[in-house]
């Protein structure tokens, strides 16, 4: 058996690779369920920086471990179990997929980005200065850079193999998706990120936005997938020092795409590396943000 693993990448020899993703490697455990391991790997303008974020993986699986536990309440998932322990034994054999693995049903997956903002940044930011509306949302005149919106808004998005993911409007969602699903997945997406959100304020921090993921199990039922609230999929704010007009203090990789901005690189692969003050200090960013949210420390593995 030869099995090679390291933080960015895995490769096991008796594991099925069905998918490698710009952070996560997908295994095949059987017909109906995945082994999803969140690597080291970042990625920042649609591009897969040679730096790994040293305990990254072990972050996002922790943290989205979290909240599906939170939100089970509200929506049904694919999370079978994060417990090393009850992996099956091909997968134990392998201890270095220890915290950073999650053994999940597999699913028919929608082919869309579930989106929703509760701020004014980023690409909505962009969008507004130029149109006074995100995403079909037209929007009060006079808002600035990071204000609150007067209602979270959802914007979808096509989840791109490769590249961007792109904005679409609501008449293209139902096409993809179909009238009664786009209907069920907006409301769906829009209460998630309200007890999402309203745990989280209570904690200090902010999630300005986030994406989510569904799929459809055998049965036909609805299961929030992938990862959920992460440092990756969301813009997390300190809500102690949140201040509308500029940009904010963030706990996700907004520190790393700043970074980026200050140098002279095209956003084309290839993308240049990090110094090590910039990995480590996401690292810190990354760690601080699951210590605020669920009160204790990362679990070592």
């Amino acid at each position: 058996m030869i099995a090679t693993s390291t933080v960015s990448e895995t490769s096991f020899s008796d594991l099925m690779l069905v998918h490698r993703g710009k952070v996560r490697d997908v295994y095949a455990i059987g017909n109906d369920r995945l082994l999803l391991v969140a690597t080291d790997r970042i990625s920042a303008f649609d591009c897969i920086l040679p730096t790994p974020i040293e305990k990254k993986g072990s972050v996002l699986t922790a943290l989205s471990t979290f909240w599906f536990d939170r939100l089970g309440d509200i929506t049904g998932h694919h999370l079978i179990t994060a417990d090393f322990g009850l992996m099956p034994e091909m997968v134990q054999r392998h201890e270095d997929l220890r915290g950073r693995s999650v053994l999940v049903k597999k699913t028919k997956v929608f082919p869309v980005e579930c989106v929703v903002r509760g701020y004014l940044e980023g690409s909505g930011w962009k969008d507004y200065q130029a149109t006074g509306a995100v995403c079909g949302h037209d929007l009060p005149a006079g808002l600035r850079q990071c204000d609150k919106l007067p209602e979270p808004i959802f914007t979808p998005a096509t989840k791109a193999t490769s590249g961007h993911d792109e904005n679409i409007s609501m008449p293209e969602f139902v096409n993809i998706v179909g009238a009664e699903t786009a209907a069920k997945l907006s409301s769906l997406t829009l209460r998630i990120y309200k007890e999402a959100t309203d745990y989280a304020i209570g904690r200090g921090i902010i999630i300005a936005d986030t994406k989510f993921e569904f799929g459809v199990d055998e049965h036909g039922s609805i299961l929030l997938i992938d990862e959920v609230l992460t440092p990756d999929s969301s813009r997390f704010w300190a809500a102690g020092s949140y201040e509308a007009g500029r940009a904010q203090d963030s706990f996700d990789k907004q520190f790393v795409r700043e970074y980026l901005e200050t140098l002279d690189w095209d956003k084309q692969p290839p993308a240049p590396a990090l110094p090590k003050e910039v990995a480590d200090a996401t690292t810190e960013r990354y760690l601080q943000a699951y210590r605020i949210l669920t009160g204790t420390e990362l679990p070592k593995n």
